[in-house]
């Protein structure tokens, strides 16, 4: 059973890159430090342990939304959209 979550990210510059590329492997870019999109539990755990090897948890932040049913959730955007897929909640 697949998670739809959200990921968002406050990493120092020198990382950023790093985890921009391992969000990619597995989600879809939003904006800039926002990722989404459905993950299976194996993916979602091979995620957060790739990017743990990647952040300084002194310095790093990386919150993890978990939605269990998408039916309740709604997405409005205010101004430009980013991001490279148009992928609605």
């Amino acid at each position: 059973m697949s998670n739809f979550i959200i990921v968002v990210y406050d990493v120092h510059q020198k990382r950023v890159a790093k985890v921009l590329k391992t969000c990619r492997k597995y989600l879809h870019w939003v904006q800039n430090s926002v990722f989404e999109g459905e993950i299976t539990p194996a993916n979602l755990q091979r995620l957060i342990d790739e990017l743990n090897s990647i952040i300084d948890p002194e310095y790093d932040s990386i919150i993890i939304y978990f939605f269990r049913r998408k039916a309740y959730t709604e997405r409005r955007i205010l101004g430009q959209e980013k991001g490279g897929e148009n992928y609605f909640i």
